[in-house]
Order: structure tokens, then C-alpha cells, then sequence
């Protein structure tokens, strides 16, 4: 066996040594670090069709009354009806012939709008959830959600609308809705997506504080501000439909500003209030149910 002399090493040990210590250094500060980024895919599948299911469950739900109510809107805007007389005919129509409400092309507009916008909302949680690797019960409150809610619920909104002037609007065949009309439309459905999914899970937290322990063991700061905020923002929304309405039923020929005024103003208190009775459904009894649902359904796949 070859002896080795103290203080002195074998050029090939040396060698080894060296390499050894550059396959184990750790990198420099400034080297990049390769990360795998890491996605919550778990039963996704499943939890896009709960959002299915939520969004389309709470819409189908709250359908009937906000049916009977843009149409009263409508009618009464029109000229058609009064408010009083519509609500209590399609009422009636409800109770005694119940399938001629279900059953009818206005119900099935509504179910396409409201299912559609909670779908929409639903999703982009469910897909934030992935991408950012969160629980999948995860919400988000951010202008991304604004701006996907807002786009579906406007595009949806503006086809209903354009159908429901159409079937409720005045005598005569039906002409194309106006642009100032659409762009009323459309400014309208921004502040209530806005109050409805934006405001919440901001305001709730702030209600929560104020709000004694007693209290909250019946109701949380989230609940009220699911209806609060929707119903709040009509009064603003209130006079942008029905001036859009009016461009539509009367034109724009020979009628002054002052004139338009003075229908949304004669108009505006039992609008606003009609109005207020819709958006409590489909934004407040709607949007608990279905964030409920969505919830309750979702996590049990966790």
C-alpha cells in the first residue's frame, strides 16, 4: 500500500476536492433560481361546474319577481301600464298560472343574465384560486373581478334590455335601440356591479367592527353589505335607465332636454323603488344564495 507523507496530498485527491466543491457550492447572490411554479388544480373540473351550478341555481331563484318587475319598469316607461296594474296582473299570472311566467321569454332572458354574470364572478374566483394556488373557497374583491362581472353582466344586460323595450316598449314594429340609450344601459350596470361585487367584501370587514358580538350571531357585516350597497347605488342608476328608456320610446325628434327631465323626474321615486325590490333579489338574495351555494359546494372538494 502506498504511504503518503504528512503535509503533503495526492495531486489526484487535490483534483477530487476540487470538484467536489464546485458541484456542491450554493449560488452566488444575484444568480437566478429556477422556481416550478405551482398551481391549485385540484378537482377543478368539479369546482368550475359548482360555479355552474351556484351561479344558475340563485339566478333561477330570484328570476320570477325580477321578471314581473322589469316588466312593470317597462310597461310603465312605455306608457302600457301603470307599475300598480302590471306588478299586480303578472302577480296574479304567477299564482294561478305559474307557467306562463317560467315558462316565458322574458323569464329565460333573466336566467341568462343573472346565471351568467354569478357564473362569470364564480369563475374568475375559481380561476385565481388556481393560478395563484389558494384555497379554492378563496373570493377575490380586486378591478379584475370588476372588469370581468361588469363585461358579462353589461353585454348580457344590453340584450335583455334591447328585447324587454322591444316586447314592452310602444305600439308599432320595433326599431333599433339607440346608441345614447345603450351607453345609459351600460353606465348603469357599471355602478351596480360596481356596489355589488366590489363593495362587499370591502365593507363588510368595516360593518363587522361596528357591529356588537349579539348582533352578529343573526346577521354579519358581509349580509348587509350584499344589500345595502346594490340597493343604495339605484338611486343614482335610477334617472340614467329611465332617460335610456325614453331616447328609445320617444326618439329623439322634437323633444327638448327640459322635456326628458320632466319624465325621468315624474318617474324617478317609484322607479327608483321598483328598481331597489329587483336589485335586493338579484344582487342581495341572489348573490348571498349563490356565494352560499358556490361555498358549501366547493368545499367539500377541498
Amino acid at each position: 500500500m502506498k504511504s503518503i507523507t504528512p503535509g503533503f496530498e495526492s495531486p489526484a485527491g487535490q483534483l477530487d476536492l476540487d470538484a467536489s466543491s464546485k458541484m456542491t457550492r450554493s449560488p452566488k447572490a444575484g444568480e437566478a433560481v429556477a422556481e416550478t411554479k405551482v398551481w391549485n388544480t385540484k378537482n377543478l373540473g368539479l369546482r368550475l361546474g359548482s360555479d355552474f351550478i351556484a351561479g344558475f341555481s340563485a339566478a333561477t331563484m330570484v328570476a320570477p319577481i325580477i321578471t314581473i318587475i322589469d316588466k312593470g319598469i317597462m310597461q310603465n316607461a312605455s306608457g302600457q301600464a301603470t307599475i300598480k296594474d302590471s306588478l299586480t296582473q303578472s302577480l296574479k299570472s304567477l299564482i294561478l298560472r305559474p307557467h306562463t311566467i317560467v315558462l316565458s321569454k322574458p323569464f329565460a332572458l333573466i336566467c341568462m343574465l343573472y346565471g351568467g354574470t354569478y357564473l362569470t364572478a364564480n369563475s374568475l374566483d375559481t380561476i385565481t384560486s388556481t393560478v395563484q394556488n389558494k384555497p379554492a373557497t378563496h373570493v377575490t374583491s380586486g378591478t379584475m373581478k370588476f372588469a370581468a362581472s361588469s363585461s358579462a353582466n353589461i353585454g348580457l344586460c344590453l340584450f335583455k334590455d334591447q328585447a324587454f323595450a322591444r316586447l314592452f316598449g310602444p305600439g308599432g314594429p320595433p326599431r333599433p335601440v339607440p346608441l345614447p340609450s345603450y351607453a345609459l344601459f351600460t353606465l348603469r350596470d357599471c355602478l351596480t356591479i360596481f356596489a355589488s361585487f366590489n363593495v362587499p367584501p370591502l365593507l363588510g370587514p368595516v360593518l363587522n367592527r361596528n357591529l356588537s358580538s349579539e348582533v352578529q350571531k343573526s346577521i354579519s357585516g358581509q349580509t348587509i353589505a350584499q344589500f345595502a350597497a346594490p340597493a343604495g347605488v339605484q338611486l343614482l342608476s335610477t334617472p340614467m335607465h329611465l332617460l335610456g328608456l325614453d331616447l328609445y320610446n320617444r326618439g329623439g325628434k322634437n323633444i327638448t332636454w327640459g322635456d326628458r327631465w320632466a319624465i325621468v323626474k315624474k318617474n324617478w321615486g317609484v322607479s327608483a323603488v321598483a328598481r331597489i325590490c329587483r336589485i335586493v333579489p338579484a344582487f342581495g338574495v341572489g348573490g348571498v344564495v349563490n356565494a352560499k351555494v358556490r361555498k358549501n359546494l366547493i368545499s367539500k372538494l377541498e
